[in-house]
């Protein structure tokens, strides 16, 4: 083949001829991203969003120095997790061994489809996630599959469910007499929604259980509910628990979940794509007591694990029922011992995501890990300090993890007006301190959310927005008063 009118670092040559070319080019885009994550402190936690224009592709290629500046423009303009005024919403600073083992995956290309494709990450896969199956309190039959994100690992687990309680995996759904439902806390997450509308049992069999003031399921009202579900000759066949809502990062009863779930034959399924970390602290993993009893877990390293996007996966307390509920052969790929990992997930190409976890877990350690998580409960502790200080501030509900939902009350205004003081005192601290908290609606009011997740955010710093929360409180009564 003759590739002589490409730009001569377009590939890494196997015969390793353009070895200098190839370290140069690597050494430039390094030391942009370098200069970039070391400098985010100094820029703004978001930016403003134009209209950018991407449509029109170089005929003859465009020279690397060209293509560097628009790749400086392109970091500028992103969203900047990096730094630690960055505290509204569950997206993390990635641990750097994370993003140089993401380079080497793409470097190497292999398949997660077969282990033919991926002889050394599909065994890692298999063997990482038995492990941490086994830290959430399965035994040695638990295990799992890699996915590229938290919604995918619910509507996986969810078509396991579906396929293995009401038998459907072959015949399909309509030969069914009753409607299949699921249960779900109200504050769930969106993603289970999705799920039900793929897996062919629409929106409407996602039924809603009642929260408390914690946002944790009620289990009286899940009780109550599935036993109405039954007399209405409807198929309750899963409950899911949350541990780690979106917005106030709240746990539920898992443990009497469970219960309730086995005395009526339920699926028990766990969203743990946010507090499934808490396995790694000695101190809190209490939180998710129960979460043993689960037939099938969700969990996302790319949050509180500090991974690299994406990194996510699902969990089954018996990994044979992939093969017996889900697995679809592949009559392509050659037969061995080992299941290919491709025939087991919704996925069939998939990017050995599991690499950039594997290195996070063997450069960090368990104990850097507790400490991390250790570190994060103490700055909502603080939070949680300041909050509680201020009469005209209220929380959403106690905080379990490392989120703390809030919102300003005050006195000087009719209520109706605290959704507008709550929006201008975001782009207040967006404008002022360059701190970024998201302001989602919750129980129909707009509150204030901090994700005190990066590690680097000082104490000072939580004090520091205090400070100003006061001011704007302060200048803005003045202001009406006037």
């Amino acid at each position: 083949m003759n590739i002589d009118f490409l730009p001569n670092d377009s590939f890494i040559e196997p015969n390793g001829q353009n070895i200098d070319e190839v370290k140069s080019l690597i050494r430039k885009f390094m030391d942009l991203v370098i200069e970039n994550s070391t400098n985010s402190e100094k820029r703004p936690s978001l930016t403003q969003i134009k209209n950018y224009h991407f449509g029109e592709f170089s005929m003859e290629g465009t020279p690397t120095e060209d293509i560097l500046l628009q790749l400086q423009e392109i970091l500028r303009n992103s969203m900047n997790p990096l730094t630690p005024n960055y505290i509204g919403h569950m997206d993390s600073i990635p641990t750097l061994i994370s993003c140089l083992g993401e380079f080497v995956t793409t470097a190497i290309n292999n398949n997660m489809l077969s282990i033919e494709m991926s002889p050394v990450f599909s065994q890692m896969e298999v063997q990482v996630l038995q492990k941490i199956a086994q830290m959430f309190g399965f035994d040695e039959k638990g295990g799992g599959v890699m996915t590229s994100g938290g919604s995918l690992a619910n509507l996986q687990a969810l078509a396991v469910a579906r396929n293995h309680k009401l038998q459907v995996k072959e015949a399909g759904l309509t030969g069914l007499i009753g409607q299949p439902v699921i249960l779900v806390s109200e504050a769930c997450h969106t993603s289970l929604h999705k799920s039900a509308m793929l897996l062919g049992l629409g929106t409407s069999s996602v039924i809603s259980v009642k929260s408390n003031h914690n946002s944790q399921m009620d289990i009286s009202d899940l009780e109550k509910k599935i036993i109405k579900l039954f007399e209405d000759g409807k198929q309750p066949f899963a409950v899911v628990a949350t541990a780690g809502t979106t917005v106030t990062g709240s746990i539920d009863p898992i443990l009497s979940i469970a219960e309730t779930a086995e005395k009526y034959g339920l699926w028990l399924h766990v969203d743990a794509a946010y507090g499934g970390a808490l396995v790694f602290s000695e101190k809190y993993r209490q939180l998710l007591s129960g979460i043993e009893r689960a037939d099938s877990i969700t969990f996302n390293p790319q949050k509180w694990m500090y991974v690299a996007k994406t990194c996510a996966m699902v969990l089954f307390k018996n990994r044979d029922l992939l093969e017996m509920d889900f697995r679809i052969s592949a009559p392509y790929m050659n037969d061995t011992n080992f299941t290919n990992l491709g025939e087991v997930s919704v996925q069939g190409t998939r990017h050995a995501d599991i690499l950039k976890l594997y290195l996070s877990l063997q450069h960090i350690g368990l104990k850097g890990y507790d400490q991390l998580l250790n570190e994060s409960y103490l700055l909502v502790g603080e939070f949680l300090v300041q909050v509680k200080k201020r009469s005209y501030i209220e929380l959403a509900s106690e905080p379990e993890t490392n989120l703390c939902c809030f919102r300003g009350r005050p006195k000087y205004l009719d209520s109706k007006q605290w959704d507008q003081w709550n929006l201008e005192l975001q782009q207040y601290l967006l404008n002022e301190e360059r701190v970024f908290f998201s302001l989602p609606t919750y129980r129909g009011e707009r509150w204030l959310r901090a994700v005190l997740l990066n590690p680097y955010t000082p104490i000072s710093t939580i004090q520091k927005i205090f400070s100003k929360i006061d001011e704007f409180y302060i200048n803005h009564h003045s202001y009406k008063s006037y």
